[in-house]
């Protein structure tokens, strides 16, 4: 990642929200993150990224589908009881039933007399860059991200599942951010983390950035099965209902940076909430903590692209790294 930046070094502040004092979702406190990372250099660019609530609990917890053509596995039943049991991990498309059957692992000696568990995995398309067919991810992978899981700052960019994707044209990767608010005098923090991977046209600040202005001669980047997964964490007391609506917010932020939501884009977000406390905030309360999310979520996307590096991949593919001299900001 060197000489890399996020967008807020970059002067691109995104709301007026304060961020939390990493400006990531490990602020929301008892919120993990783990990576692991598979780059051989040539055609496997890949890996797993674990967000692991601390201590684990049933945590209240939604999911909001934007477009399912996906695998998120575990998401109905999160969506019948809403709550949370497992921790969430994301990798590639074609690994996430090996990912599913670490984490089972990882739950049933965590709670050895367990009969039943829901892992909650997700996943995008990193295929343009790695030889998915190859389902790299091992036991092993996932268990090192879930136990290595700690509450820094996170690898951003081609970090964990975030290693072989692409959104907007460009190199993307992983993207975190978060904000803080103050709603019915209590107060909130919110935590997004983004495993980017969609189709559209990068847009900062409104502005539309094409890849074939700001790269000539790459030509677009469209890669099949274009996905996007936003993880939402918050210790604002919000009961399963509320964390749906906040879920919904996180989707249309997407479109902020210029998403296309095409046909082939698994585009799902999960909202949960680690509060102790109650009762829940009214709905009429939650403005603000919409404006958290929104905010949070776009800046977490351009993370995604600002901190990754081009890497070229699989057959020869190339995805290029934002280039910042010519973004005009």
């Amino acid at each position: 990642m060197t000489g890399r930046s996020r967008a807020r070094a970059l002067g691109v502040l995104v709301g007026p929200l304060p961020t939390g004092p990493l400006n990531a979702i490990t602020d929301v406190e008892g919120v993990l993150v783990g990576h692991t990372t598979i780059d051989d250099g040539a055609g496997l660019h890949t890996g797993v990224t674990a967000i692991v609530p601390r201590p684990m609990r049933a945590l209240p917890a939604a999911v909001h589908t934007g477009n399912g053509y996906g695998k998120l596995v575990g998401s109905t039943q999160v969506d019948e009881l809403g709550v949370l049991e497992s921790p969430i991990v994301l990798t590639g498309t074609l690994s996430v039933f090996r990912a599913a059957d670490a984490v089972l692992t990882y739950l049933m000696e965590l709670h050895p007399g367990g009969l039943s568990f829901n892992p909650l995995v997700g996943e995008t398309n990193d295929g343009f860059l790695s030889d998915i067919r190859r389902r790299p991810i091992t036991e092993r992978h996932v268990l090192d991200a879930l136990e290595g899981a700690s509450g820094g700052l996170p690898a951003e960019g081609c970090a964990g599942a975030g290693t072989g994707t692409t959104a907007l044209g460009f190199k993307a990767g992983i993207g975190t951010s978060s904000r803080l608010q103050v709603v019915e005098g209590v107060p909130v923090t919110v935590g997004v983390l983004v495993q980017a991977n969609f189709g559209g046209v990068l847009t900062v600040r409104g502005v539309a950035m094409p890849v074939e202005e700001l790269v000539p001669g790459a030509g677009r980047v469209e890669p099949p099965g274009n996905s996007c997964m936003i993880v939402v964490a918050t210790d604002a007391p919000l009961d399963a209902r509320q964390l749906g609506r906040l879920a919904r917010r996180a989707i249309f932020a997407m479109g902020r940076v210029g998403a296309s939501y095409s046909h082939g884009s698994g585009d799902y977000a999960i909202a949960f909430s680690t509060a102790s406390r109650s009762p829940v905030l009214p709905d009429a309360a939650l403005d603000p903590v919409f404006a958290a999310v929104m905010d949070a979520v776009e800046e977490a996307l351009l993370n995604s692209l600002f901190m990754a590096t081009t890497t070229t991949g699989v057959h020869g593919h190339t995805s290029h790294a934002v280039p910042y001299d010519r973004l005009g900001i």
